[in-house]
């Protein structure tokens, strides 16, 4: 995990149409995002390939977060899609990172306090850093630890799941900080009828054979854009997909259990709730989605989809 007082000062972000020193990127006490998370965002990975730095699904990232500011009425009226993406590109561009995780927020500013966030400003940010493994370095190989949390994810028409707010991480936090004190790297929620959900911050895939299990968005999953992409990679290695309701149960008796996310990439779970899954590591299908994955990114098979962004 990165500690920020480790990133270099004259690191820089972006900050309202403007470059400015790590150091220099402060926002006022009085931000509204601060007192109500009035905020959304994105998490981007850039990678290293032989062809230079490549953004992975830039446009889909880009979309996902004007369609979060739609949602909470906060698109910034003299940004685009267009100029979100070659923001961040100039981002990456001028901090000459050869990997790194890009982080694009949009949130509202100050102006009037109080829950009405109308007469508020909508501020920008992207900033970029050096991130390594999200669940540990040898969680790729040998899987991870987790428990079913005793937190639900959002309940339906209270807040929109489909949307990457930063109110919606206060239920992530809780998720996540019940699973860490208690001896595990990660928490899996169930939804408010007792369906398996998602993780604090990634959705999941189960194994069962051939075939693929993963919760639809209807049971609060955030549409996130690695699971699309590992449906995409599976089925082209002719593997089953298939998006439905997941009793809790399940997740003892499949075959293998994975996380995905930009952060986690495609992580093997090897306990869940002290059950040993499978083989207590990374699975035969689990290992093939990774390859493919990474196969694409470190620039070893070509391309098809169109999912990198060349710096």
């Amino acid at each position: 995990m990165t500690h920020f007082r480790d990133v270099p000062g004259d690191t820089k972000v972006y900050l309202n149409g403007e470059f400015v020193d790590w150091k220099d990127a402060t926002v006022h006490v009085m931000t509204h995002a601060l007192h109500y998370g009035s905020s959304v965002f994105e998490g981007i990975r850039c990678y290293k390939t032989p062809k230079g730095p490549a953004i992975f699904r830039l446009k889909e990232h880009a979309d996902r977060l004007y369609n979060s500011a739609k949602m909470y009425r906060m698109v910034p009226a003299e940004m685009t899609v267009q100029q979100m993406m070659d923001a961040m590109i100039e981002t990456v561009r001028i901090n000459k990172f050869e990997e790194c995780y890009i982080r694009p927020i949009v949130y509202r500013g100050t102006g009037m306090f109080g829950v009405n966030p109308l007469n508020n400003s909508i501020e920008i940010a992207i900033c970029c850093w050096i991130w390594g493994s999200y669940l540990g370095e040898s969680a790729l190989d040998e899987g991870v630890k987790v428990h079913v949390s005793s937190w639900n994810r959002l309940a339906p028409n209270v807040m929109p799941a489909l949307a990457k707010c930063g109110a919606n991480y206060a239920n992530g936090q809780l998720i996540k900080m019940e699973a860490v004190l208690n001896g595990y790297s990660e928490g899996i929620a169930l939804d408010t009828n007792g369906f398996v959900s998602e993780g604090s911050g990634e959705n999941i895939f189960l194994v069962f054979g051939d075939r693929l299990l993963t919760p639809p968005l209807g049971n609060s999953v955030l549409p996130g854009i690695t699971r699309d992409s590992v449906i995409a990679l599976a089925r082209d290695c002719g593997y089953e997909v298939t998006e439905g309701i997941v009793p809790r149960e399940m997740l003892y008796i499949a075959d293998e259990v994975f996380f995905t996310g930009t952060a986690a990439e495609v992580t093997p779970i090897a306990f869940i709730d002290k059950i040993q899954i499978g083989a207590g590591k990374c699975g035969p299908v689990t290992k093939r989605l990774q390859e493919e994955f990474f196969a694409i990114i470190d620039g070893k098979k070509e391309d098809k989809y169109g999912w990198l962004t060349f710096i």
